[in-house]
Protein backbone atom coordinates (compact mmCIF):
# COMPACT_ATOMS: atom_id res chain seq x y z
CA UNK A 1 0.00 0.00 0.00
CA UNK A 2 1.26 3.43 -0.86
CA UNK A 3 1.66 6.10 1.77
CA UNK A 4 -1.03 8.27 0.13
CA UNK A 5 -3.49 5.37 0.25
CA UNK A 6 -2.83 4.92 3.97
CA UNK A 7 -3.43 8.62 4.57
CA UNK A 8 -6.68 8.55 2.57
CA UNK A 9 -7.79 5.45 4.48
CA UNK A 10 -7.08 7.14 7.83
CA UNK A 11 -9.00 10.25 6.74
CA UNK A 12 -11.94 8.13 5.60
CA UNK A 13 -12.01 6.20 8.88
CA UNK A 14 -11.86 9.44 10.84
CA UNK A 15 -14.69 10.91 8.78
CA UNK A 16 -16.89 7.84 9.27
CA UNK A 17 -16.18 7.83 13.00
CA UNK A 18 -17.10 11.50 13.23
CA UNK A 19 -20.35 10.93 11.34
CA UNK A 20 -21.24 8.01 13.62
CA UNK A 21 -20.63 10.08 16.76
CA UNK A 22 -22.69 12.94 15.30
CA UNK A 23 -25.59 10.59 14.51
CA UNK A 24 -25.59 9.07 18.01
CA UNK A 25 -25.55 12.48 19.71
CA UNK A 26 -28.28 13.81 17.42
CA UNK A 27 -30.55 10.83 18.08
CA UNK A 28 -30.03 11.16 21.83
CA UNK A 29 -30.86 14.88 21.70
CA UNK A 30 -34.00 14.18 19.65
CA UNK A 31 -35.15 11.56 22.16
CA UNK A 32 -34.77 14.04 25.04
CA UNK A 33 -36.54 16.81 23.13
CA UNK A 34 -39.40 14.52 22.10
CA UNK A 35 -39.80 13.40 25.70
CA UNK A 36 -39.94 17.03 26.81
CA UNK A 37 -42.48 17.86 24.11
CA UNK A 38 -44.77 15.06 25.28
CA UNK A 39 -44.84 16.37 28.85
CA UNK A 40 -45.72 19.96 28.01
CA UNK A 41 -43.66 23.11 28.16
CA UNK A 42 -44.29 24.37 31.69
CA UNK A 43 -43.92 21.15 33.68
CA UNK A 44 -41.53 19.12 31.57
CA UNK A 45 -38.28 20.13 33.24
CA UNK A 46 -39.78 19.74 36.73
CA UNK A 47 -41.03 16.23 36.05
CA UNK A 48 -38.27 14.85 33.87
CA UNK A 49 -35.26 16.45 35.56
CA UNK A 50 -36.12 16.85 39.26
CA UNK A 51 -32.48 16.83 40.38
CA UNK A 52 -31.58 19.92 38.39
CA UNK A 53 -31.37 22.78 40.88
CA UNK A 54 -31.71 25.78 38.57
CA UNK A 55 -34.36 26.01 35.88
CA UNK A 56 -33.93 28.00 32.73
CA UNK A 57 -34.42 31.76 32.99
CA UNK A 58 -36.72 31.57 29.98
CA UNK A 59 -39.19 29.29 31.77
CA UNK A 60 -42.12 31.33 33.07
CA UNK A 61 -45.24 30.10 34.83
CA UNK A 62 -48.37 32.06 34.07
CA UNK A 63 -48.68 35.10 31.84
CA UNK A 64 -45.50 36.74 30.65
CA UNK A 65 -45.44 40.53 30.76
CA UNK A 66 -43.19 42.37 28.32
CA UNK A 67 -40.23 44.07 29.92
Amino acid sequence: MKKSEKIMMAVAIGLLTGLAIYAVRRSKERRVLNRLAEEGYETASDILFPDKERLSDKLHFGPVLPE
